[in-house]
């Protein structure tokens, strides 16, 4: 008795990711690359949740939609990094409670 996978388990396991990531980031406040790690498993969790239902509902619009934010996380990611690296090269830290101060 095989009763397949429904769009009911693609949606716990987005939820599931989810609220991992959600945990993730009120957990972690020293450590700015898991902060984005966190971030993007977020938005990995909600591009899950798009394809599934553009699946079931048998609509390419959930997954056209998700092409674009997968293309904007990626530059996101890239951005981010960057300027981590910028933050690592100036501070000699990546510790979030210790970047309180913005300078020009």
């Amino acid at each position: 008795m095989s009763a397949g996978i429904t769009l009911y388990h693609y949606l716990t396991l987005g939820g599931c990711l989810f609220a991992l990531s959600v945990v993730g980031i009120f957990m972690n406040r020293r450590n700015l690359i898991v902060l984005l790690m966190a971030i993007e498993l977020m938005l990995l969790a909600v591009n899950m949740n798009f394809v599934a239902f553009s699946h079931f509902l048998g609509d390419m619009h959930g997954q056209v939609f998700v092409f674009f934010i997968l293309t904007v996380a990626a530059a996101e990611s890239a951005i981010g990094l960057a300027i981590l690296v910028v933050l690592f090269r100036n501070r000699a830290t990546i510790a979030v409670d210790e970047l309180d101060t913005l300078k020009g």
